[in-house]
């Protein structure tokens, strides 16, 4: 092929290419090689078709034959770069720079553009390979080409400035290339030569990086330094060519004169420049300027972290021995320290191992050891396992110390740190000879160590007395020590412990402790000691700075010592407030102090905090129980609060233990307070207790201290203390010596009079120790005059009465020639003036009137010097003066008095009103008195029951309660007032306190007979014989009524209630004939006519009875009580007739209101059960309790009738015997039971609801009435019903084995009912046998049910319910033994004839039905079931009505069900369900007769209609059980019509109501269809 050949295939090559046809154009370029091998462009034209489709090693071979052919020609070069730069091949990479700098070559001198373009490419391979110095020559390349064409400065300044740029990098290469750091450098300097204008800020930027460069560059120091001093004559204020130098400084360590210059220019300029402060701080470390060193070095290291700084500060703090900030310094270090400094690194751990063991403490000890073994090769420096010994004996392992430091001293005998070590050793075992060598050779060895000369200081001083008086030890040597290392604190701790104790030098001991202070303020012993000779030397300003100083630098939980000092400091200043801070600061760091809890007590009580102070004390004693005083102090305080019982307790823990004056002295007087706020309530045999108490214990602190005159005041106050209470309690037991009979050794029994003259000899004592005290005097006055007052002084005693009156007179001047302006003294002779035996009226007006010259507001004064007017019947001048003490204090009770008592005098209304509220002030006998006769009075007054003002005063005040709780106190003080007695039983009779008011009557008598008052005696007689009558004690009354003349109306219907109560009935009629002629109104006459009707009925002549009732009806006064008699006479007769006439006649008196309502109610509803009219029962007390919502009884009535004759609605009967609880608890009682009984008719149980339910009832019921044998009997009735629900659920009774229990508490409680329910409560005992027999056999103990019928046959061998008990028993043995067989004839003969023995049990005979329908006998059940509703038709029981007609109807449902042909069962089951319904709603009625029609009529309309009835129309009253079962029947039902769209209804109904079974039974029905 010839050359044109080649041109046309190179030709129709390049259009292929251009076509994107490369595998054409790689066939003509292989024909063009055909013909010449070396064809340059077909080389080129093959690399890029090759490269084109993604043949990278055929289209590098082309490139490179093609750049070996001409290696000038661009073309290759050009096509190779390309394909190097799109091919990700490391090989390719690897050449590609090389094809750069060919393609550089190339392009210099053809096309600038792209050389410059290679080159950019060129310098990002460089860089990213950081080939550093090839960057560097390309640039300058790139320069050099720009230099030739001419550029401006300006495009050359950014070039080199591009290029410092890019060389920076390399300085931060672990191997520097110092071919390009000298590129760089010549880089920034041709920069900064360029760079105009200069200085600028440019200029400024450059040089300061340029610095930079060179500080990062270790052999251009000398550069870095010119080019500093360059930028700093250019810019001085600039602090980075500073900063720069001061770094270059610290890292050399050459800290000269120019170099502390330096660190001094950059703190001018930057105060808190980091670098100038840990310049200066380690210059000022190595010239040992200490304290210097830590403050600009921690300055330093605030403002930037480094770990030579943190080193030099750890030495200077190790140097000062602040051994933990030391160690805390070393770790911030080492956390500081890069990981290629490993000797600065293992110098840290050094100095931490040695600031670790020096500082001491187990946790630091550990560390040190940890420290230890991370320091390489540490167990070849003796220095270093010196230390590690030393760790060991921190942590108190001395053997392994001493063998650490025997090793040491074995292998280097000169090593004094391993002297030092053993001698430690030695010392921590007790061998201080020992010890003492080796720190007398470790000094030898080391004489500059001021160390080891502390060392035998502090030995020396240990030693003992002898040693510590040496001077040329302790002293010598610790001196030697200080004047070696001034900055050893504890040093000069120990001499000031040398010269505070040994040389008696306080000035030199409390310099030294300050220094010792001022070198570690962590030293709590220096400060407090140095605080202390300050306050000992009266210099406070001292101490209260350094107690300042250590409070401002301390963190909470710190610096106890100074807290607590200052904090006493404060508090003997009489700061309190300052002093609560500073101790509450102290008790943070230490909690568990307990002496400054008690200061901290101190403090709060000082402040009268007496809460806090209280449990400030509680924890000082909780810390300390030894500790009298916290006990002592907390007493004190609760007998300040007026705690006295409290403050009792407190003192007898520490008279229990020693017998302590303070203590004894505050338990006295807290039993006389308590004593006296007995005797305010009128408590006097409590009272008197006390003070027997209180003069035992204060004889004992007299004993101890009879030189106190405060000790015999309060004796004599507690002897005085017994004139309060009557005379024959006032029986006080007084040590022999204070009694001052013999025998001295035991205590003697005094009487009030002896107990006051025991006072007066105290008093007189005091008076002795003390006899200028006023108030002595008073108390003795007052002695004399309590002495004077008592009631057992007689007439002959006046005499004696007289002189003590003078005395107690001229004692009170005498504190009155005392102290004239004390008014209580001025008052007090006043009273005694006016005392009877002196009466001098002047003299105690005029003493009262100076006491309220003296106090204006003296309330005593002003209702005394009311009273002397009263007395002198100036009654307008007594009501200013009691005014005007209501002014000023309306509490006091006795100016009320006096108001009173001038009300009473004129007659006013308001009278009865203020004796009640001087009751409600407080117990004052007078006002006691004057209460109970109002309200006595009152209520004798029958005629004013419907005023407002009885209503108000009687009613609302609660009046009859009140006065005879005031009256109780009245006769507990004063025993001998008969009227008081007479009233206070009166009072008791309304309050129905049956058993008081008798005792009250009997002591008023006892009282009366002793005295002339015939009168009151009659009346007093009467009023015993009532209370007789009331307590049951009829043969007495009768006595006691007899004993009176019988001539008053109520004495002779007294006694003939007490004949009648005794059973002597004619007696009683007589009684009543006789009352009957005395009678004067209409009224009493009708209640002593009703009253004989009664007793005619008693004895069996109705007729008469009938002749009285109606006799009383016809008077002019009816009463009611009649008309309820002859009703109850009806009712109890039967006879409707007359039950209705008088209860209309009864109803026509009008509105009733209390028990008359309940008893109307009751007869209504009586009525009507015997009509047979049940529902009307329910509706009746319904309609009742609606109108009355207030009366509990009928509540509790209507809970009663409920269960009884319309159990369907025991849920409201519950809820209504809940409310009568909640309005009576006397009614509330009862009605729990009725409310129980409620329950157990609904079947509330605790499987329903855990909290209200008949068992929860029950318990309480019992709780509350565990006398009544009814709550027991419906507790058992609960324990079945518990059991019963467990044996339907499934589950295991929790109840079982408690009927014999039961029946025995049962049986207890019957016996002792009274005569008149025993009748009932025997019903109740034979119900409760038949319940236990009927539990055991729901349990399968027909054995125990057995013998347990067994057992009452043979006490009661005839006894009906019994037979029949066990013979139901021994039917259900038969029938369990024989699998359920046929009973024979004889056997149910048997039992028939048991069942007629129990006619009116309506259970035998539907158990009878039963046993004959397991027996397949229907017919004969049936008529078992027959005779059950008669029964209980006859006996109108509505509930067995209903009970016998359903399970007669269940009875004939069964062969219906069965389909047994014929009329006759349907017939039956349609009447015995329509007879249910007349009687009441009846759901079970409604499903029977729905499950008929079922059973008849299956795919009837009505079917449906009567089951959506029961399923549809859900209510509370339907069981569960019937709603269930109608279900299942609808289900079926409409699962045989294939309705689907009722069917789902139904099912919706069914998830909505939960019932799951339903659910499963539609599954059941759908997949067996």
């Amino acid at each position: 092929m010839s050359s044109k050949e080649v041109k046309t295939a190179l030709k129709s090559a390049r259009e292929a290419i251009k076509n994107k046809e490369f595998k054409e154009a790689l066939k003509h370029c292989k024909a063009v090689l055909k013909l010449e091998k070396n064809n340059y462009n077909a080389w080129v034209f093959i690399g890029l078709a090759a490269s084109e489709l993604e043949q990278p090693d055929q289209a590098q071979t082309a490139y490179k034959k093609a750049v070996e052919l001409e290696p000038e020609q661009l073309l290759a070069w050009q096509g190779l770069a390309n394909l190097y730069e799109k091919t990700d091949q490391w090989d390719f990479k690897v050449d590609l720079p090389n094809i750069y700098q060919k393609l550089v070559e190339l392009y210099a001198s053809s096309d600038k553009n792209k050389c410059y373009e290679v080159i950019r490419k060129l310098s990002d391979i460089y860089q990213s390979d950081k080939e550093y110095s090839k960057l560097a020559q390309v640039w300058q390349q790139l320069i050099q080409l720009k230099e030739e064409e001419a550029v401006d400065k300006k495009e050359l300044l950014q070039l080199w400035q591009q290029m410092t740029h890019l060389l920076s990098d390399c300085l931060n290469q672990e191997e520097q290339d110092n071919e390009a750091l000298n590129h760089l450098i010549t880089a920034f300097e041709k920069a900064m030569v360029l760079i105009d204008p200069v200085p600028g800020e440019e200029h400024r930027k450059a040089s300061a990086d340029y610095i930079k460069c060179l500080s990062k560059l270790p052999q251009e120091d000398t550069k870095m330094k010119e080019a500093c001093e360059s930028m700093l004559s250019l810019y001085p204020n600039q602090s980075y060519p500073l900063e720069i130098l001061c770094s270059h400084y610290l890292k050399t360590g050459i800290l000269n004169e120019d170099a502390v210059n330096c660190f001094s220019r950059l703190l001018d300029l930057a105060p808190n420049n980091g670098l100038g402060h840990l310049g200066l701080g380690t210059k000022a470390l190595q010239e040992g300027r200490y304290k210097d060193a830590i403050k600009d070095l921690e300055q330093g290291l605030k403002k930037m972290s480094s770990s030579t700084g943190w080193y030099s500060l750890a030495q200077a703090q190790l140097k000062m021995h602040r051994y933990s900030d030391s160690a805390t310094s070393c770790s911030q270090g080492l956390t500081v320290c890069v990981s290629g400094d490993m000797e600065l690194r293992v110098r840290l751990l050094k100095l931490r191992l040695e600031v670790l063991v020096r500082s001491g403490g187990e946790k630091a000890a550990d560390q040190a050891l940890e420290t230890f073994s991370q320091i390489p090769n540490a167990d070849k420096d003796p220095v270093l396992v010196a230390l590690k010994g030393c760790a060991y004996l921190n942590k108190g392992q001395v053997a392994q110390a001493l063998k650490v430091s025997s090793e040491l001293v074995a292998s280097n005998p000169n090593l004094a740190q391993g002297l030092a070590l053993r001698g430690l050793a030695h010392f921590a075992e007790g061998q201080q000879q020992q010890a003492e060598q080796s720190f007398l050779k470790a000094a030898g060895q080391s004489p500059d160590c001021g160390e080891y000369y502390f060392l035998l200081g502090r030995l020396y001083w240990d030693m003992g007395e002898e040693t510590r008086k040496d001077r040329g030890r302790v002293h010598t040597h610790l001196l030697k020590a200080a004047k070696l290392d001034p900055n050893h604190g504890s040093v000069f701790r120990y001499l000031g412990h040398y010269y505070r104790e040994v040389a008696n030098d306080n000035a030199r001991a409390r310099g030294c402790y300050k220094k010792a202070f001022d070198l570690d303020n962590d030293d709590a012993e220096s400060g407090a000691a140095s605080v202390d000779l300050s306050m000992a030397h009266e210099d406070m300003d001292t101490a209260l700075a350094i107690l300042q100083s250590v409070i401002e630098k301390a963190t909470p939980g710190s610096a106890k010592w100074a807290w607590m000092r200052r904090g006493l400091y404060y508090l003997k200043a009489g700061q309190h407030q300052q002093a609560i801070a500073d101790l509450q600061a102290a008790l943070r760091a230490d909690p568990e102090d307990w002496v400054c809890w008690e200061c901290l007590g101190e403090a709060y009580l000082n402040r009268r905090s007496f809460t806090a102070a209280l449990k400030a004390f509680g924890k000082a004693h909780q810390l300390q129980p030894s500790s009298i005083y916290s006990v002592y102090q907390a007493a004190a305080i609760k007998q300040t609060l007026g705690k006295f019982k409290e403050a009792v307790a407190e003192y007898l823990q520490i008279t229990a233990h020693q017998d302590y004056v303070p203590a004894l002295k505050g338990l006295g007087e807290c039993q006389l307070s308590l004593a006296k706020g007995l005797m305010e309530d009128c408590r006097d045999g409590g009272a008197i207790d006390l003070i027997q108490q209180a003069i035992q214990n204060l004889f004992k602190a007299v004993e101890l201290r009879p030189d106190l005159s405060c000790l015999w005041k309060l004796l004599g106050d507690a002897c005085t203390a017994v004139s309060a209470v009557s005379p024959n309690r006032a029986q006080v037991q007084v040590p022999g010596p204070l009694a001052g009979v013999d025998p001295h050794t035991q205590s003697h029994m005094l009487n009030q009079a002896q107990t006051l003259k025991v006072g007066e000899r105290c008093y007189a004592r005091a008076l002795k120790l003390m006899p200028e005290v006023p108030s002595l005097w008073y108390d003795l006055g007052l002695n004399y005059y309590r002495q004077a007052s008592p009631p057992s002084l007689t007439e002959g005693d006046q005499s004696s009465q007289s002189l003590l009156l003078e005395k107690a007179q001229q004692c009170l001047k005498k504190a009155i020639m005392m102290d004239s302006e004390n008014h209580s003294y001025w008052n007090s002779l006043g009273v005694i003036s006016m005392s009877k035996g002196l009466e001098n009226f002047a003299l105690a007006q005029h003493c009262f009137i100076k006491s309220i010259q003296v106090e204006p507001s003296n309330v005593v004064a002003w209702t005394n010097l009311g009273t002397l007017y009263l007395k002198k019947d100036n009654i307008e001048l007594a009501h200013e003066a009691f005014k005007i003490a209501q002014s000023l204090e309306p509490l006091y009770v006795n100016c009320w008095i006096g108001q009173a008592l001038i009300a009473e005098r004129v007659g006013s209304y308001d009278t009865m009103d203020l004796f009640r509220h001087t009751t409600e002030l407080s117990t004052h006998m007078e006002g006691v008195k004057g209460y109970a006769y109002w309200v006595c009075s009152t209520l004798l007054d029958k005629s004013n029951r419907d005023s407002e003002l009885y209503r108000y005063n009687i009613v609302q005040m609660n009046a009859i309660s009140a006065a005879q709780v005031a009256l109780s106190k009245y006769t507990e003080r004063i025993q001998s007032d008969p009227d008081a007695f007479i009233m206070l039983g009166y009072l008791n009779e309304h309050l129905q306190l049956k058993r008081q008011a008798l005792q009250a009557y009997q002591r008023a008598v006892e009282l009366l007979q002793s005295m002339s008052s015939t009168e009151e005696l009659a009346f007093a007689l009467g009023s015993y014989g009532r209370a007789l009558c009331t307590s049951g004690q009829w043969e007495e009354a009768v006595r006691v009524y007899n004993s009176t003349s019988l001539q008053e109306l109520s004495d002779l219907a007294g006694v003939a209630l007490a004949y009648c109560r005794a059973g002597l009935i004619p007696e009683s009629i007589n009684a009543y004939e006789r009352a009957l002629a005395v009678a004067a109104s209409e009224k009493e006459k009708a209640y002593i006519l009703t009253a004989l009707a009664l007793l005619q009925h008693r004895q069996g002549n109705l007729d008469s009875a009938k002749t009285l009732l109606f006799k009383c009806s016809m008077l002019k006064e009816p009463i009611s009580e009649s008309l309820l008699c002859l009703c109850a006479l009806g009712l109890v007769h039967s006879d409707t007739t007359l039950a209705t006439a008088a209860l209309t006649e009864l109803l026509k008196q009008g509105s009733a209101s209390g028990s008359v309502i309940e008893q109307r109610c009751l007869l209504t509803c009586t009525l009507l059960a015997l009509q047979g009219n049940y529902s009307a029962v329910q509706r009746e007390a319904s309609r009742a309790v609606h109108s009355n919502p207030g009366n509990s009884s009928l509540w509790a009535l209507l809970s009663r009738l409920v269960p009884q004759y319309y159990p369907r609605k025991a849920n409201g009967g519950a809820m209504a015997g809940h409310v009568a609880c909640l309005f009576s608890m006397t009614q509330g009682k009862r009605a729990l039971l009725y409310s129980g009984v409620n329950q157990l008719a609904s079947g509330r149980h605790s499987g329903e609801n855990n909290q209200r339910n008949a068992l929860k009832t029950m318990q309480r019921a019992v709780l509350l009435c565990p006398d009544d044998p009814a709550t027991w009997a419906g507790l058992m009735a609960a324990c079945h019903t518990e059991n019963t629900s467990c044996y339907l659920s499934g589950s295991a009774p929790c109840r079982q084995g408690l009927e014999q229990t039961l029946m025995s508490v049962v049986s207890e409680k019957v016996r002792s009912v009274e005569e008149i329910e025993r009748p009932l409560a025997q019903s109740l005992e034979g119900w409760v046998l038949q319940q236990a027999v009927a539990g055991l056999m729901l349990g399968g103990q027909l054995e125990q049910a057995e013998a347990l019928c067994s057992q009452v046959l043979n006490v009661s061998p005839e006894h009906p319910a019994v037979m029949l008990s066990l013979r139901q028993v021994q039917c259900q043995r038969l029938l369990v033994a024989n699998g359920g067989t046929i009973l024979p004839d004889s056997v149910l003969e048997q039992l028939s004839n048991t069942v007629i023995m129990n006619p009116t049990n309506l259970g035998a005979w539907h158990w009878l039905a039963e046993v004959y329908r397991s027996q397949g006998l229907l017919v004969q059940a049936v008529m078992a079931y027959r005779r059950g509703l008669q029964i209980a038709s006859q006996l109108g029981l509505h509930s067995s009505q209903v009970a016998s007609l359903l399970r007669l109807a269940l009875l004939a449902l069964g062969p219906c069900m069965a389909g047994v042909p014929g009329n006759d069962w349907k017939d039956m089951v349609l009447e015995a369900t329509t007879e249910a319904l007349k009687l009441g709603p009846s759901p079970m009625a409604l499903l029977f007769q729905a499950l008929l029609q079922y059973v008849t009529k299956m795919a009837a309309r009505d079917t449906r209609r009567l089951l959506e009835k029961l399923v549809y129309v859900p209510s509370k009253d339907f069981p569960v059980t019937v709603v269930q079962v109608a279900s299942w029947y609808l289900l079926r039902h409409l699962h045989a019509k294939n309705d689907l769209e009722l069917m789902n209804v139904l099912l919706e109904h069914a998830k909505m109501y939960g019932d799951q079974r339903l659910l499963e039974f539609h599954s059941l029905l759908v997949s067996s269809s």
